[in-house]
């Protein structure tokens, strides 16, 4: 009697090796006894009652076998052998005998229980069948996670009470006393029977008797428990609990179905929902990046301006402003573009979907070249801007040295065709004319010195024209007049000089004091006026050399400045000894007038030597300042400079590290994503650096510095650099998280991960984090992918390489790689699935109504599948009936979803 019954035959071996124990327990005491035959009697006649019987005693009714063949023919569904139908013991037994038989022979030996005990109406003997047959055709096909029998259905009970208050299932005695369990699970499946937040666990007998209640009446549960039994024992009988919970699981188990096939076709509709949402904010944020890059790009291919200094330092500022302010968030849009299309595509591998192809034009390609010609445009715009200030500014200096000189060139010809033209000559004395010969003499010398002048005009009206100067018109109209002018006096000059000569055979007296006078003074003012020419002509130099060069200059010409003032003197003396003669001899005033020059010495040479000796202190003070000026713009080269020779190398330093993230294989995903969280903070915390080179660069730029020989960046370089660090470092995040989402959601482990880089690392031979074709062949051998060398394997592999390559490119990506990997590793959702899933939905029906969709599914993807899907054709469909056969298969192929 200690063990009625063995499971070896039927698998119970593992399952119910503690079933001994619980039977010495059972069978010893009295209290657990009559809760087995109340809630036995309650579950046979759960069934018998489909046939059309009951039970009044257990061991009485069943004593002579036909109620207990009855019994598993309905719980069975298979029919037993006729019974005998004599009254006689032997008729009993034999009955009995069929019903043992048939037990065995699905599987369970029973030791210890003969027919005999049966007929005698031993209790024990029966309530131990009755458990044996209850755990056969109740218990045993439960199945949770792999777990069977007992351990299945105390694991069911707790998953489904998890979320209730005052709920524990620890087991099968205690923890179901105070009635909680059992509303529990009635609530969890069917929360309208009952309002479980009224009830108390200081109730467990009003708990007790509303569950079975209503299990009875809304759920077709017999009570097969006593609530007074189970509140005043001490430990209710497991046997009891177990057969009346298996009775909650069947009820339930239909719901459970759905509930599953439910989840299963959200979770799917999720994924498809979230891709779609992800395909319109791509297509969203590609249109408005290639509307602004459509918009800016003309902007920056302008090279038109008016031609002024102000105007294209203005077009300087607004090139700057958007630099400062509307390129970095256009920048930050294309990275979080990128982002989202990789994360797209990631999300349609994981879910078997079709890669996603956007609109013709907003390819990430697409993208990327919009970019690169917005950047090329960029970059020759801001080139341009600064060679236009350059040249504009040369073109300044330029006009206002031409006025300068004309200014000089008009006021010494003023006058001057007027005086050639004059007949004085006519009529003179023979030293008045001669003195008017020698003055034309001197008036040649003077024009000959002229003739650089003029010449220098010239040049430069033509560099001015060559440059482009937007007054061109004025300068040549000017430039015009002085030339013509000259030819003018050229040709007056020679006129005169030919007429002065025709009258030289007449005229021979000359005051050789006045005709040396006029011989050197000439010459000599012609020098003060070049002097002082020198003295205030403006420069533009760039450098400190340059500047120190024109110092240089200055001092060699100061150095003249002594053997010019001996002349000075010399000159001087020649009108001092004139007026000395003319005071020793009483001479007239008149003789002591030089009838050779124009220039006089007191108002002409003495006014002039005294303005030349007093522009040398105002030159020497212009030169410095302009010195201190260079000295300054090297200053601001060498703080570019300076910070630029830091920028530079921590940027090419980091971008190495980003770019060697990933090639170390002994690093988890989430290592690498530390390290380039970690290298995210750190241009997030470097950023001010490069706003402050940007300062030092804007300060170069307004003192017109265009050339730093201290560092070999330039404000572009640190740019492109710059962008180059950030958008890798989104990049390689990017493609982190999807590799960590693709080892999550696929369940791959942390070494099979490890091993599959590994591998992809080996044969990447250059770091592009692309396999050429060979290569990838030589890696999937590797990880032991069996590949033939015949034409067959040529084909096998020319089928892989469509799939990890659909558009032909002849390399495979990491990610392509990965997903490839996973997929022959693991398992996903298929079409199948979700089919079978609606078809238990819709009852084993081939199509689906708006009604029951909207029943089983949340209310924003059931409307999703009903506006989808198509109608059902068959001629055995309800009206408004949908095919959820085509809408499963559109999930998985080309479609427009």
């Amino acid at each position: 009697m200690d063990n009625y019954y063995n499971n070896q035959d039927y698998g119970y071996e593992q399952q119910y090796d503690q079933e001994e124990e619980w039977e010495r327990e059972g069978l010893l005491d009295p209290a657990w006894e009559k809760q087995q035959r109340k809630t036995f009697t309650a579950w046979c006649n759960s069934h018998l009652r489909k046939a059309g019987t009951q039970l009044e005693n257990i061991e009485e009714d069943l004593r002579n076998g036909l109620k207990l063949m009855l019994l598993l023919e309905v719980i069975s569904g298979e029919q037993l052998p006729k019974p005998d139908r004599g009254k006689m013991r032997f008729h009993k037994i034999a009955n009995v005998n069929k019903a043992l038989d048939f037990i065995e022979s699905k599987g369970v030996k029973l030791v210890s229980i003969g027919a005999e005990e049966i007929v005698d109406g031993n209790a024990k003997m029966t309530l131990g069948m009755i458990w044996t047959i209850i755990l056969r055709f109740a218990i045993q096909d439960i199945s949770v996670e792999e777990l069977t029998a007992k351990e299945g259905l105390l694991l069911w009970c707790q998953r489904k009470t998890q979320p209730y208050k005052n709920v524990n299932v620890q087991n099968f005695h205690m923890s179901f006393k105070d009635g909680l369990a059992f509303c529990a699970l009635i609530h969890r499946h069917r929360p309208e029977l009952l309002e479980y937040h009224k009830l108390s666990k200081d109730n467990p007998l009003e708990n007790l008797n509303t569950a079975f209640d209503v299990a009875e009446k809304h759920l077709d549960i017999p009570r097969m428990l006593d609530a007074e039994d189970i509140v005043n024992s001490a430990k209710p009988d497991e046997r009891s609990i177990m057969a009346y919970v298996s009775s909650y699981y069947h009820a339930f188990s239909g719901a459970q179905q759905a509930e599953t096939a439910a989840n299963r076709i959200c979770k799917v509709l999720k994924v498809n929902q979230e891709n779609e949402r992800l395909m319109e904010e791509y297509e969203r944020m590609a249109s408005d990046l290639l509307e602004w890059i459509k918009r800016t790009t003309p902007w920056l291919e302008d090279r038109t301006t008016d031609n002024t200094l102000p105007g294209t330092q203005k077009k300087l500022e607004e090139f700057r402003e958007y630099r400062r302010k509307h390129k970095p968030p256009k920048l930050e849009e294309k990275a979080r573009l990128e982002t989202t299309f990789n994360t797209l595509q990631t999300r349609l591998r994981l879910s078997n979907r079709p890669a996603y192809l956007p609109t013709e034009g907003k390819m990430v390609s697409d993208i990327a070249s919009a970019w690169k010609g917005l950047e090329h445009a960029e970059k020759g715009f801001e080139e341009w801007l600064l060679s236009e200030l350059q040249r504009l500014e040369r073109l300044d200096h330029l006009a206002q040295k031409f006025k300068h000189k004309c200014d000089i060139h008009e006021e010494w010809s003023y006058g001057k065709e007027e005086m050639l033209q004059s007949q004085d000559f006519k009529g003179c004395k023979l030293n008045e004319l001669k003195a008017l010969r020698k003055k034309h003499e001197a008036f040649e010398s003077d024009l000959a010195a002229h003739q650089d002048r003029v010449e220098q005009i010239a040049a430069i009206a033509q560099e001015l024209n060559a440059l482009e100067y937007h007054d061109s018109p004025a300068v040549n109209l000017r430039c015009q007049s002085i030339c013509d002018q000259w030819d003018t006096l050229g040709t007056l000059t020679q006129k005169r000089r030919t007429a002065l000569d025709e009258a030289e055979r007449l005229l021979e007296r000359i005051d050789q004091l006045h005709l040396e006078f006029a011989k050197r003074a000439a010459p000599f003012n012609n020098w003060m006026d070049g002097a002082k020419e020198d003295l205030v002509d403006m420069f533009i130099v760039h450098t400190t050399e340059e500047i120190q060069g024109l110092i240089d200059a200055h001092e060699q010409f100061k150095q003249t400045l002594g053997e010019a003032d001996k002349e000075f003197n010399s000159i001087i003396s020649l009108v001092t000894e004139v007026e000395r003669i003319a005071q020793q001899f009483n001479l007239e005033a008149s003789a002591t007038e030089n009838p050779y020059t124009t220039l006089a010495a007191h108002e002409d040479i003495m006014s002039k030597w005294s303005e030349v000796k007093q522009l040398v202190p105002g030159r020497d003070k212009t030169l410095q300042q302009e010195m201190l000026r260079q000295q300054n713009n090297d200053r601001l080269r060498r703080q570019f400079a300076q910070k630029a020779n830091v920028i530079g190398p921590w940027i090419e330093k980091h971008l190495d590290a980003v770019a060697s993230v990933g090639i170390n294989t002994k690093e988890s995903l989430e290592q690498q994503m530390q390290k380039l969280k970690q290298y995210e903070q750190n241009v997030l915390a470097f950023t001010p650096n490069m706003e402050e080179v940007e300062h030092y660069n804007q300060d170069v730029q307004e003192s017109m510095i265009f050339d730093n020989k201290h560092t070999q960046y330039t404000m572009e370089t640190l740019r492109v650099g710059w962008e180059q660090l950030v958008t890798s470092i989104a990049r390689n995040i990017n493609e982190v998280e999807n590799q960590i989402l693709t080892r999550d959601s696929k369940g791959i482990s942390q070494e099979q991960m490890e091993e599959f880089r590994k591998s992809f690392n080996h044969f990447d031979k250059n770091r592009s984090r692309k396999l050429e074709r060979k290569e990838f062949r030589a890696c999937l051998v590797s990880l032991g992918y069996n590949i033939r060398d015949d034409k067959q394997g040529e084909v096998d592999f020319d089928r892989i390489m469509s799939t990890v390559d659909p558009n032909h490119t002849g390399r495979v990506t990491f990610d392509a790689f990965l997903d490839f990997m996973t997929r022959e590793t693991t398992d996903t959702d298929t079409a199948e699935q979700v089919m079978q899933s609606f078809k238990i939905l819709a009852g084993d029906k081939p199509y689906i109504t708006a009604e029951i969709l909207r029943r089983e599914l949340p209310p924003d993807q059931a409307e999703y599948c009903i506006e989808r899907m198509a109608p059902y054709s068959g001629r055995d469909a309800d009206p408004g009936s949908l095919d959820y056969t085509s809408f499963s298969t559109a999930l998985y192929g080309e479609s427009d979803l």
